[in-house]
């Protein structure tokens, strides 16, 4: 019997659904990792489902009841892991426009075809049979999760700014940006971490006007930061920007390393299916504690601060997005997309970053997953959006939020 290398199945649809994230109107950096999160576990599920050294991460992850197992006669992995995650990633993005519609319908024809040539019917049956199961169960436990629907691309209809110098106002001209984008993320039910404010954070330097004070010193250095760019500092603001439609997202440039990392490492399959798995469900994660915090304090950007009392004409080299300054999101993520890929595979693992070789820009070389994740969060005070507080938080917040990820079993 034949029987094809699952690997490939995993990283071909990686690479599709970072695609789907790019042109998929509702997808900001929340639902772009909320998506990982269930397509990483579905994966890993699939292959679980099939390997007795691998434990399941239902009991484990919030809200994951016992999965479907084999039942009696042969199965093939490949064509588990296939339909599963042709299954999953068809619910994830059911909103894609009609090239996302193609691509997708496209991509399960061809790895149809090549999982099942050779196969018995009766085994291809019975593998693609489970793999829709485990798919079907992972989506009907993420449609309870409260993240499920996004109305209004994720802005709510209208908002009221509190009567607070120190409060987000919007940055944006953009009629529907005159909210704060998704709110309401904070209380989203989590992977791994117990609740949305498990990794809660100290406040944010008290606002002040007065030119002595803590607050007015982290815009000035912010302010100072962006007058004095250098070629280097811009490189690396534009290389970790990340903005939704223009690419995968803070949390899909993470998954495009890990994707990567797999095909050029030649990862085995065991491992590949666990990192992307911890990866996904760390930022899901990540991005749920962020936006808790961001709710929380509610925290104006450094435009509005600088323009309001340092230089009304400053800009900054990024544009700002549409959510509260603390802390960091990209600082978040990167955090905890560090912790667990150090984990996965240790302490000084180099590599080299290709996430915008398509966009022309070099890969750039990193000596080790915390190495970039520092990089990532510094890039957004070099972008002139986040002040330093909320970089240096997000990155511990990262780290707290990614422990609970490390700390799934995921050997038998």
């Amino acid at each position: 019997m034949a029987a094809s290398d699952p690997v490939p199945v995993l990283t071909n649809w990686t690479k599709l659904t970072l695609q789907l994230v790019r042109h998929t109107a509702t997808y900001s950096p929340p639902v772009a990792a909320r998506a990982f999160g269930y397509l990483g576990v579905t994966g890993y599920e699939a292959v679980a489902a099939c390997d007795g050294a691998l434990t399941s991460l239902a009991g484990q992850l919030n809200g994951l009841t016992p999965l479907p197992r084999p039942g009696e006669g042969a199965h093939d992995m490949a064509a588990v892991l296939q339909a599963a995650l042709s299954a999953g990633t068809a619910h994830f993005f059911a909103n894609t426009g009609p090239s996302g519609q193609r691509a997708l319908a496209t991509m399960t024809r061809k790895l149809d075809e090549q999982v099942t040539a050779g196969l018995p019917e009766d085994v291809a049956a019975r593998s693609r049979a489970l793999g829709l199961a485990i798919a079907a169960h992972i989506c009907g436990w993420a449609d309870g999760d409260g993240g499920a629907v996004v109305a209004n691309m994720g802005f709510p209809e209208s908002y009221t700014a509190p009567d607070d110098p120190a409060a987000w106002v919007p940055t944006s001209l953009v009629r529907q940006q005159q909210a704060p984008l998704l709110p309401d993320w904070g209380t989203v039910r989590p992977f791994a971490m117990p609740a949305g404010d498990t990794c809660s954070l100290p406040p944010p330097p008290a606002y002040s006007e007065d030119p002595t004070s803590a607050f007015y010193a982290e815009a000035m250095e912010v302010y100072s930061a962006t007058k004095a760019l250098t070629e280097e500092q811009a490189l690396i603001a534009r290389f970790w920007s990340d903005d939704p439609m223009l690419s995968s997202t803070p949390p899909g440039h993470w998954i495009f390393v890990a994707n990567d990392l797999i095909a050029r490492r030649q990862l085995p399959l065991a491992v590949s299916v666990d990192v992307m798995a911890r990866l996904g469900i760390a930022m899901a994660d990540a991005f749920i504690g962020c936006w808790q915090a961001k709710t929380t304090y509610n925290l104006l950007r450094p435009v509005t601060y600088i323009n309001r009392v340092i230089d009304k004409g400053w800009k900054p080299l990024l544009n700002t997005p549409p959510f509260p300054e603390y802390p960091s999101g990209h600082s978040t993520v990167s955090g905890a997309a560090a912790t667990v890929l150090t984990a996965a595979l240790g302490e000084g693992y180099a590599y080299e970053d290709f996430t915008h070789e398509r966009e022309g820009l070099d890969g750039r070389p990193y000596a080790s997953f915390w190495d970039a994740a520092d990089e990532a969060g510094i890039s957004r005070l070099y972008g002139g959006i986040h002040f330093r507080a909320a970089i240096e938080q997000g990155l511990t917040q990262g780290r707290c939020i990614g422990a609970y990820t490390v700390a799934l079993r995921t050997l038998a």
